[in-house]
């Protein structure tokens, strides 16, 4: 056998045309813009799709005559249209799963797209591993940017062939539905469906239920679906609508029942990863954006997600103790009203940042607060340097030969000064296209005039200090660096925003990346106008992210100010 041949054995993946065997279900809802290219990526999958259902859920929009017409030059385009809306996406996938005759069945939204050669390498997969599910790399496309970012990237990083999800418990993070390919009859053997009606994150137990059953699981490295991410349109996906608190109390409800049903099929180390899951992701991601609620809803979200952490057992606070999730659900569950939210944002971003201030107990064990002693850091004591939730400020002023960005880093109950941090590396990575990619210097650190660099003095003090505020107190062993801001090399590209990323380094050779905290202090993040020789001018605006980070828009040239200028524009209309 040639090495060809043994390589195409080993993938599971065949060279001989795969026969006609997979149905894709494709579900929409008034979403006529898009739904037909779904359908086309689906159909242009080739022989090996057997047929597309595409379920409407009652649109009023035209969806149904614009999926018609395509069916009468397309025989494997059925269209089922449901009499009634259903408010939600399980219902109309349900029905889809109703309808098909094929051995195996795919998932796709009415405004998402199936990349070429998705089911293929799906099929080959599952059918040479002889497994009941085969799942591949989803990436999520931001529009109109393009900018790509992998699901769950880790998972799919190899071809493997997985027995059981027991043995993989990474397989609980990846909830989605979409990106698999399913064995027909495994899903009605056992019974498997989505939630019925308006249930938001109707994948998160869908998932869960697969996962129960225990199926053989094929991976691979493959791009098989495109997820759109629309931002700007009237009508976001549920995904991205998390304005309400509805929205997270019915993930909170689909968290619940995906441990429910894990735990009842006896699979207790995988409910136990989808609570730290839970703490991981979802937590984090909405506790980044509690600064933009109202405070109605902060108190509504707190309560609730007080009573969900409520039902988590000794075993599952002390997996991991330090990892931010933890410590962050921790402070809601040990404060009956919001409190440290600007803190909480800090720890919630990725890489973590612990800010200041550093309190300890009276026995001088480091604490979440002075408010807040029963929250103990204890376990940063032992966490790897590289793995610790480091604080940098960041700040940008004008020099006399240009822009320089000042950096703080703050210690951090004296295992910064233990790990004697030396360097940092700027980095400056472009928002849209995260190859393109700006280098700074790597500047020198040195301690801070007001400390010598060893264990802090005064971080135990009470909450004067905010992480919204610009300064700390000064007092805290702090080390220091500047480094210069190239606006050529930004504005290169075009308008766009960069976000700035720093690796720290350590005596020992250990490494840190993290993101840096936006100081907002008088003028610090004043929008400037910067003269330049090749452009003219160069506008750039630094300003701060939903995780309290520093990020900058640039805009090069007049045509680069005039596009700030209708952005805004649009803004305020909205």
């Amino acid at each position: 056998m040639n090495a060809e041949s043994e390589t195409a054995r080993d993938t599971g993946r065949r060279t001989e045309r795969p026969p006609a065997e997979v149905a894709v279900v494709v579900i929409g809802y008034d979403d006529a813009p898009h739904v037909t290219d779904a359908v086309r990526s689906a159909l242009a999958q080739g022989p090996a799709v057997r047929e597309v259902v595409a379920v409407d859920d009652c649109s009023r929009d035209g969806s149904v005559g614009l999926l018609e017409r395509l069916s009468t030059s397309e025989p494997r385009l059925r269209v089922i249209r449901r009499r009634a809306n259903s408010g939600g996406c399980g219902t109309p996938r349900n029905t889809g799963l109703d309808a098909v005759t094929s051995p195996y069945v795919m998932f796709l939204d009415s405004d998402d797209v199936l990349p070429p050669g998705a089911v293929d390498a799906l099929l080959a997969a599952a059918e040479g591993a002889h497994a009941e599910v085969a799942g591949g790399l989803c990436v999520r496309r931001e529009l109109p940017s393009g900018r790509e970012v992998p699901w769950q990237p880790r998972l799919y990083a190899l071809h493997a062939v997985v027995p059981r999800p027991a043995q993989r418990t990474r397989l609980v993070h990846d909830t989605l539905c979409v990106n698999k390919l399913y064995r027909t009859a495994f899903l009605r053997t056992h019974g498997i469906r989505f939630p019925e009606g308006r249930f938001p994150y109707e994948d998160v137990v869908f998932t869960a239920r697969v996962l129960a059953a225990a199926p053989r699981i094929a991976l691979i490295p493959d791009r098989v679906y495109v997820w759109h991410v629309r931002r700007s349109q009237a009508r976001l996906s549920i995904s991205l609508d998390r304005s309400g608190v509805e929205n997270w109390r019915a993930r909170t409800e689909a968290c619940r029942q995906a441990y429910e049903v894990l735990l009842t099929a006896g699979h207790k180390e995988l409910a136990r990863t989808a609570r730290a899951k839970f703490l991981d992701h979802d937590l984090r991601m909405y506790v980044r954006e509690l600064g933009l609620r109202d405070a109605a809803y902060r108190r509504a979200w707190w309560e609730l997600t007080r009573a969900h952490l409520a039902e988590y057992d000794a075993d599952d606070w002390a997996r991991n103790p330090a990892a931010p999730g933890r410590l962050i659900g921790r402070v809601v569950l040990a404060s009956p009203e919001p409190v440290d939210l600007p803190r909480l944002r800090e720890l919630a971003a990725r890489p973590a940042r612990l800010y200041p201030p550093y309190a300890r107990a009276a026995d001088g064990t480091p604490v979440w607060s002075d408010a807040l002693p029963q929250v103990s850091l204890g376990p940063l004591r032992a966490r790897p340097v590289r793995a610790l939730p480091l604080a940098v400020d960041a700040e940008l002023r004008p020099g006399a030969r240009g822009t320089r960005l000042r950096l703080r880093l703050h210690e951090l109950y004296g295992r910064v000064a233990q790990a004697g941090p030396e360097t940092v590396d700027v980095e400056w990575r472009h928002r849209d296209d995260g190859d393109v990619v700006i280098r700074g210097a790597s500047v020198t650190l040195a301690p801070c005039a007001a400390a010598s660099g060893a264990e802090e003095t005064a971080g135990s003090g009470g909450q004067g200090s905010s992480a919204g505020s610009a300064s700390s107190g000064g007092s805290d062993g702090a080390w220091s660096a500047e480094a210069d801001v190239d606006l050529l090399a930004l504005a290169a590209p075009g308008v766009g925003t960069w976000d700035l990323h720093l690796r720290i380094r350590f005596r020992d050779g250990a490494s840190r990346d993290a993101t840096a905290h936006a100081l907002t202090g008088a003028g610090l993040l004043r929008r400037r106008a910067v003269p330049s020789a090749r452009h003219g001018v160069v506008l750039v605006q630094p300003y701060t992210t939903h995780s309290g980070a520093l990020a900058l828009r640039v805009a090069p040239g007049v045509r680069g100010v005039l596009s700030v200028v209708r952005a805004r524009l649009r803004r305020l209309l909205h």
